[in-house]
């Protein structure tokens, strides 16, 4: 049957590549099936500058967790991968008027320490995970394994105007115009891939 009835050895590993570095854990049901949960990571940053009277703070974290199954169609290292993965894919970029002027689509604004314009790039919290890899079957000791595959979603682009430029009548279809191009952007972004080889041992 696909459901071993003999207990089958866990396997811890970790991964490299794209998302980051990774860690996880694997658990063989039977010889052609294996649950898995993993978390890959790039961590977070943050960077500020000034230019021209206007602060600019940016941030990123890039970290997911994943629920997987593995299916071994061949009965080999070969599988084929779904699940469900568990996102924080953030970009904001924060800009805080310092007393300077800040040319928001075709119009320069000026500012004060309390207005701002706050732009977040996010990747769905949930999605679907497909891919395929080799690696996580049954046995025992040190195990090599790969994945290529992808969390599908669509990333979403917001923009939070705040002070007093926020009450500027045209604020809206300049922020609409100043982004539009990066907005078409993430549009086209509908996965984040996954490519990342792995270490592991299994007991």
């Amino acid at each position: 049957g696909l459901f071993g009835s003999a207990a089958q050895a866990g396997e811890i590993c970790t991964g490299i590549g794209i998302p980051g570095i990774g860690l996880g854990y694997a658990q063989p049901v039977s010889e052609t099936f294996t649950l898995r949960g993993d978390i890959y990571t790039l961590g977070s940053r943050s960077k500020s500058t000034v230019e021209e009277g206007i602060n600019y703070d940016g941030r990123y974290k890039l970290q997911r967790a994943a629920l997987l199954a593995d299916w071994f169609p061949f009965a080999g290292s070969f599988r084929v991968t779904g699940g469900a993965a568990f996102n924080t894919y953030k970009i904001t970029l924060d800009a805080n008027g310092a007393g300077g002027s800040i040319t928001i689509g075709d119009r320069t604004y000026s500012t004060t320490a309390a207005d701002g314009l706050k732009v977040q790039i996010d990747f769905p919290g949930t999605t679907p995970y497909i891919g395929i890899g080799w690696g996580h079957q049954t046995g025992s000791g040190l195990r090599f394994s790969a994945d290529i595959g992808a969390s599908i979603g669509r990333a979403t682009v917001t923009a939070t105007p705040r002070g007093a430029l926020a009450t500027q009548p045209d604020i809206q279809a300049n922020v609409d115009k100043e982004l539009a191009e990066l907005r078409d952007g993430a549009a086209k972004l509908r996965a984040v891939p996954q490519l990342s080889i792995g270490l592991g041992y299994s007991f």
